[in-house]
């Protein structure tokens, strides 16, 4: 005998509204952590007085890169007599290879502003809103701080479920060194010039400094490069830097070690002369045409709010945040070079999807900085990841090394790199693969190997026991590891 239906009404399955998330900043942190949390479901705005792709995009690393590939293309042309390439024309008359310096920076607005366009595409494809205007934060009603956003037309308040910070930071101003646009610049001016710098100073000398003093000197400027240490980036792997050092003094790079730039003016009695003068610690001083300000950055986090919300930062004012991009306050996340970790793209990008993830109850995996790689765009590049040369030495990672230089390699001496070398770390005993350096031409994409090796805690013998092509210069990666078989030991 069957069973009636029940008439008893069922109750409908409650809907869960959906997450209202807020980004402050639409750079690499902010405009990924918007794409995850509209895949996700929540309902996002994007608040940025930049653009998409904020700095990183508009004045940063694209228009930086966008600059040096030109200036790899110059490197390129004068070593390129060595393989026996001619300019018959260029021979004739006596001229030298140049670039026209106004079509070079068109180009690198032009491209900012299509990736730019691009990220705005993207988030509008998956209903992000974009708001023009600048945030800060404010107490909330709902538990969560909402977001002032102070814009042309007003301010107006958006309440969130969720707020993101993603500001970056700017660059670092020195009172005796103030950038004026013409003469004296910061990073983001240098794309203002038409004409290529006589002799451009660049004062510091780490990834910013030397990146730019690298390029320029391709170019065709004179350069004259400020360290206020014993060597050019004091901060990374000393083989490297002194290959990098080596191969800026060849080529014709004045490097001035352990000299603080104390003032830069310009000449003339009213300083608007056509020359700079960098006044160094000891009285020293150097002229030059330009000068390029590169002492580090300051996050954009004054006036956005945090000390009445309560959000912890650091005694340089970066935002304090865990492994999955939390701050002291809940609900409030941060991404980016204003949390004061690595400052790269990648990273930003990477901890603002870590965010949205933890946020939205998706798998997430902890922010490791370990199995980050890294690049320095220099001739030659520096790419490096894991653990380090000098945590080794120090004991601080239990493991031996093996460096081979790219002299030695085939397919380099067809491209007649004679500078660089490829550098593993493996863990004592175990053989595991915990770090890497390359230094030569491409190493971004060569130390790429080296980190799907840390990622996944291959060991020395799996690395070399995979096909490269030959002649390659990832076949030194292999070899490397085969000479670090069998398993290292102390």
């Amino acid at each position: 005998m069957s069973t009636p239906p029940s008439t008893t009404p069922v109750p409908a399955t409650p809907v869960r509204p959906r997450q209202r998330l807020v980004v402050v900043g639409g750079g690499p942190g902010g405009y990924e952590a918007a794409l995850v949390a509209a895949q996700l479901g929540a309902d996002v705005t994007v608040v940025d007085t930049d653009g998409p792709g904020g700095s990183a995009v508009l004045t940063d690393c694209v228009p930086s890169k966008t600059l040096i590939a030109t200036s790899e293309v110059m490197t390129q042309v004068d070593g390129s007599s060595e393989l026996g390439v001619r300019y018959p024309s260029a021979m004739a008359t006596g001229e030298h290879v140049g670039v026209d310096l106004a079509v070079v920076n068109a180009r690198v607005k032009s491209l900012a502003h299509a990736q730019s366009g691009d990220i705005r595409t993207s988030l509008a494809a998956v209903g992000v809103r974009l708001v023009e205007g600048r945030g800060r934060l404010a107490p909330g009603r709902l538990g969560v701080p909402d977001v002032e956003v102070t814009a042309a037309a007003g301010t107006h308040v958006l309440e969130a479920d969720a707020v993101l910070l993603a500001v970056g930071a700017t660059p670092r101003r020195l009172d005796t060194a103030r950038p004026d646009g013409e003469r004296i610049l910061d990073w983001r001016q240098l794309y203002d010039l038409r004409e290529l710098p006589r002799r451009l100073i660049v004062v510091g000398s780490g990834v910013t400094g030397a990146e730019f003093a690298s390029a320029y000197l391709a170019l065709g400027s004179e350069v004259v490069l400020v360290s206020s240490r014993d060597r050019v980036l004091p901060g990374e792997d000393a083989d490297a830097a002194e290959v990098l050092e080596e191969a800026f003094r060849r080529r014709g790079m004045q490097v001035l070690s352990r000299a603080r730039a104390e003032t830069v003016r310009r000449s003339g009695e009213n300083g608007d002369g056509d020359e700079v003068v960098v006044t160094l610690s000891g009285g020293r001083r150097v002229t030059g045409s330009h000068c390029l300000m590169a002492v580090g950055s300051v996050p954009n986090t004054a006036g956005l709010g945090l000390e009445d919300v309560g959000v912890q930062t650091s005694p340089s004012g970066h935002i304090a945040v865990d492994r999955v991009s939390r701050t002291s306050v809940p609900g409030v996340y941060a991404a980016g070079d204003c949390t004061g970790l690595m400052a790269l793209a990648s990273v930003a990008a990477m901890q603002g999807r870590i965010a949205m993830r933890h946020l939205l109850g998706d798998a997430v995996r902890p922010l490791s900085l370990k199995t980050v790689s890294s690049n320095i765009f220099t001739s030659p590049e520096i790419a490096t990841v894991g653990w380090t040369q000098a945590q080794v030495d120090s004991g601080e990672a239990h493991g031996v090394s093996v460096m081979l230089p790219l002299a030695t390699n085939a397919r380099a001496k067809m491209q007649g790199v004679t500078e660089g070398f490829v550098k593993l770390f493996a863990r004592t005993g175990s053989g595991t693969v915990i770090g890497g350096v390359v230094v030569g031409p491409r190493a971004s994409e060569l130390i790429f190997p080296v980190t799907l090796a840390v990622e996944h805690r291959l060991s020395v013998d799996d690395v070399a026991r995979s096909f490269t092509v030959y002649p390659s210069l990832s076949g030194s990666i292999a070899e490397a590891a085969r000479r670090l078989h069998p398993s290292p030991s102390a």
